[in-house]
């Protein structure tokens, strides 16, 4: 099996098989050069300290490294975890190399990619996709961890997924293994309208 996958440029089989490998659609030459990204970012948080923007799509299990990022900010504040969550605010860029430095609260997030919309640096806010384009790199966002946030009827709940298949199972630890999360994003037309569309954002492409 694993030879005529390889003939066929696909991901083994065995190298996926019960949650072994990370959740992936690309074809096997893009796998590799996907996962040696994935070690160098590692290898530089190591070898250079914390980054000041975090590349989402490298984690195997990106819901525990943002739980990590809540339990941090609940011992430092003395907040129970469960009384928080994340706000959410979109920076004007979508290059980590134009960040001056670390948020002042919560962590940088980069890596993300919209289906189904685009993003307006003009209005900050979701926006149509141009025709023929498929998808668009998200801009970087802010996650700040929020005491009893209540959701904002006016924003759009934009799901994030790990592939476009926007399908998984819950796995022991209770979490999907490809639904990450919903983040709000600022919108100038009435949320359903995104919900119809299928918005979301995806931390990887299938090529």
């Amino acid at each position: 099996d694993m030879f005529n996958a390889e003939l066929k440029n696909l991901v083994p089989g065995i190298w996926t098989k019960d949650g072994i490998g990370y959740p992936c659609l690309k074809p096997l030459n893009s796998w590799f050069e996907d996962m040696i990204l994935r070690f160098a970012f590692f290898r530089d948080w190591i070898e250079g300290g914390i980054p000041i923007a975090y590349w989402i799509s490298s984690f195997y299990f990106p819901q525990g490294f943002l739980t990590s990022v809540l339990q941090g900010y609940s011992r430092k504040n003395l907040i129970p975890v469960d009384q928080l969550s994340f706000e959410f605010v979109m920076q004007d860029t979508a290059d980590p190399q134009a960040l001056q430095g670390a948020p002042e609260e919560g962590i940088y997030i980069h890596g993300l990619f919209m289906d189904g919309a685009a993003w307006s640096f003009d209005d900050m806010a979701i926006d149509d996709q141009e025709f023929g384009t498929m998808f668009v790199t998200t801009p970087i966002i802010n996650f700040i961890p929020w005491q009893d946030k209540k959701a904002n009827p006016d924003k759009y709940r934009c799901p994030i997924y790990k592939t476009s298949v926007r399908a998984g199972t819950l796995s022991t630890t209770g979490h999907s293994t490809n639904f990450v999360l919903a983040i709000e994003v600022e919108t100038l037309m009435d949320p359903s309208y995104w919900t119809l569309k299928g918005a979301a954002m995806l931390t990887m492409l299938n090529d």
